[in-house]
């Protein structure tokens, strides 16, 4: 076995080291899933990260994938051979529970797999559990009535974000490689940047969906992982047109894997993006990435947007009171009694929403913020920007009255993450990289944003900073979860939610 102490140098390993491993034959597929199956057992009483562990099948699988890798049966290994992926519990798995992390969804069995599934399958990747959201994905929390709170690897008394934020904390945990994730509003950036992990918001069509939300233009699914290389291998396994989504893009695009210095590149730095207040802390990381990058030849320029929140909500309004926020009320107009708080409270909002502004009004607004952002990047090849403009977010709070954390008024929770003007502009790419830590005890995160459709881009920058600024998950820099022994519990045996914020104290 791959040397190591206790196990957790082999959980925290890239996909990218363990497929070179697995090539070499110095570490076999099933002693991989094992330690993290292991780490899991030890790690989910306090994370609670994972809605259902597939781990029997998941050493069949292992095994099936160690054959491959000593040549039995003349199979060969694909892109993601043994590699531990934890999927979204949204991503639907044929014969499994489709929930959404719904007491309404209970006892719903998905008809076909999601084709993120099919992607990952198809190229050899293990499916050892799935990750918890919160209800219909609907927040930048992860906490339910289903499955409870999600929690922080980092520091528990904070959410790992959401909606992706069981894909996050899985991999500040050490109890995956891989995992995905889906972004309508920050989805997959937002815990990225509270876990320290990598996030990629591909532009609208570039990974293939589930109708009818596949034609909703703020959403797509995408990967999520420790390493922009595994992100890169990860991104590339799931883009491609599928039939079942008729604006999914052909031809298949496939990123480099190798990058030209972004010296001589034009980057435009934006710290509020207009209308956010942002943290003194994340300010100062943001600042520190766009040094590194001055350091290494590149071009920075700070800008201003004329964004206000005024147009970013009647953008936003109009949109979702149309589509996804229409979808949650036809539920709650039925089952109100057992949707979580803010789930009703949100389809009240959409129905307010509703009332006021229409999908015509949100267009106009919509379409000159789009015009905004391509103005202000014309001279430019990438933008860099905050993720969030706080360092986290209370586990276990509903945030539906003002963000209070150690005392301090943050203001109103929706202006907490800075990723929706990134939905509205969906036809960018976005990747999310660690930014720095903050004295809150959790990771920050840096927001990469390309022209149309210029995936590429915002991938050199990000492996540039990866190498300036390093966040690989070392023994010495890694969560320090205080482990218990095993997992005795039944899953459906949940930490219970809080009723109010914890009062954090760092």
């Amino acid at each position: 076995m791959y040397p190591n102490d206790d196990g957790a140098d082999l959980a925290y390993l890239s996909a990218t080291e363990a497929r070179r491993l697995f090539d070499a034959r110095e570490l076999s597929p099933v002693e991989l899933m094992r330690v993290v199956i292991d780490r899991a057992e030890q790690t989910e009483p306090v994370v609670n990260a994972f809605t259902e562990q597939l781990y029997d099948e998941a050493l069949q699988q292992a095994r099936h994938a160690e054959d491959r890798f000593l040549g039995k049966g003349g199979l060969t290994p694909r892109p993601l051979e043994g590699i531990p992926v934890a999927t979204k519990e949204k991503h639907a798995i044929a014969g499994r529970s489709l929930t959404e992390g719904s007491l309404v969804n209970v006892g719903n069995t998905a008809t076909e797999n999601a084709p993120v599934i099919d992607r990952i399958l198809d190229a050899g990747g293990i499916i050892h559990a799935r990750t918890a959201t919160p209800e219909f994905s609907i927040a930048s929390f992860t906490h339910s009535r289903l499955w409870g709170v999600t929690r922080n690897p980092w520091n528990p008394d904070f959410t790992p974000g959401g909606s992706s934020g069981g894909a996050g904390a899985s991999l500040a945990a050490g109890t995956a490689l891989l995992a995905s994730a889906s972004d309508i509003g920050g989805s997959t950036r937002i815990p990225a940047a509270f876990t320290g992990t990598v996030g990629y918001k591909a532009p609208y069509g570039r990974i293939p969906g589930v109708a009818p939300l596949s034609a909703d233009h703020y959403r797509g699914d995408g990967p999520m992982a420790r390493t922009v290389d595994d992100c890169i291998t990860f991104a590339n396994v799931l883009a491609g047109p599928d039939p079942r989504d008729h604006v999914s893009l052909r031809p298949k695009l496939v990123l480099p894997a190798e990058y030209d210095a972004v010296a001589g590149m034009r980057i435009a730095l934006c710290l509020r993006l207009g209308a956010y207040d942002v943290h003194p802390e994340i300010e100062a990381n943001t600042r520190a990435v766009a040094r590194a990058l001055t350091d290494v030849g590149a071009i920075v320029e700070e800008i201003e947007l004329p964004w206000t929140k005024d147009d970013l909500l009647i953008s936003a309004a109009a949109h979702f009171s149309t589509i996804f926020g229409a979808l949650v009320r036809e539920i709650e107009a039925e089952h109100r009694d057992r949707m979580s708080p803010y789930a009703a409270a949100f389809a009240d909002t959409m129905a307010i929403a509703r009332e006021q502004v229409t999908y015509l009004d949100g267009l106009r607004v919509e379409t000159r913020l789009q015009r905004d952002l391509a103005e202000a990047m014309a001279p430019f090849d990438a933008l860099i920007c905050p993720t969030t403009a706080v360092p986290g977010l209370p586990a276990g709070d509903d945030l539906l009255g003002r963000l209070v954390v150690n005392g301090e008024d943050h203001g109103e929770p929706l202006w907490a993450a800075m990723t929706l003007p990134f939905n509205i502009s969906n036809r960018c790419p976005v990747l999310n990289v660690p930014s720095g830590h903050s004295s809150w005890g959790l990771p920050t995160g840096v927001q990469i944003v390309g022209h149309t459709f210029d995936d590429p881009t915002v991938f050199r920058v990000g492996k540039t900073l990866e190498q300036l600024r390093p966040w690989s998950y070392t023994p010495n820099r890694r969560p320090t979860i205080q482990p218990r022994r095993s997992c005795s519990r039944p899953l459906v045996d949940r930490r219970p939610l809080l009723t109010r914020a914890p009062d954090v104290r760092l």
